[in-house]
Order: C-alpha cells, then structure tokens, then sequence
C-alpha cells in the first residue's frame, strides 16, 4: 500500500466527489503514537480492499487541512485520526491507539 499526500483542497473536494471508499489518515509526524498507529496501519494494509485510495495529511504542514476535513466531513479533529469516507460520507472514524486497517476493512466490508 502507498499512501497518497494530501495537502490541497482541491484534493479534498476531489474525495468528497468520488464513488466508493477513501481512507484520510491524520498523522502527526512528531507524535510517537501517531508514528506507532502508522507504522501498524501499514503492516496491516494488506487486509484493505484492493483499489481503496489512502491519503496521508501531514498535520505539521497542513494543520488547516485538518479543520477544513472536520468540517466537510463532520467529525471533530483528533491526531492521529483515519476517517473512512464513502460517496461523500465519514461512514467511519477512529484515533490514536484504535486505528487499524483491519477494523477499517470490516467498515467496508459492512457497508457493502
């Protein structure tokens, strides 16, 4: 799994436009637990549906990104945090240590 930046706001209408599943990881690149909910997210990738677009947002870097997402997708900042957006929706949302790619495959899996 590769991870695709996300810094622009074009980026952002982009996911709310599209079809089908995209994953917004908010990581805090100074943060340990941030950097354990990564690296655990990407050694459990595997499980995620093939195709499922991932986007990385820096939150050092674009901290304005952060509260544009928590507003368009209603759901409060947290970092770490990975929301699961869906035709436009956060159908799912987690943070810190209860971040997980498995779990994040079962909320697609359920809402097929």
């Amino acid at each position: 799994m590769e991870f695709l930046t996300l810094e622009r706001e074009d980026q952002l209408v982009e996911i709310a436009a599209a079809k089908g599943n995209q994953v917004i990881f908010k990581h805090n690149t100074t943060c340990p637990i941030s950097k354990n909910a990564i690296r655990r997210f990407e050694e459990e990738a595997d499980v995620l549906p093939e195709g499922t677009a991932v986007y990385i947002l820096d939150l050092l870097s674009h901290r304005n990104m952060s509260d544009q997402i928590a507003e368009k997708f209603k759901v409060p900042h947290e970092s770490p945090q990975l929301l699961l957006i869906k035709d436009g929706e956060c159908i799912y949302s987690e943070s810190l240590y209860k971040i997980s790619a498995e779990e994040t495959a079962n909320a697609i899996a359920e809402d097929q």
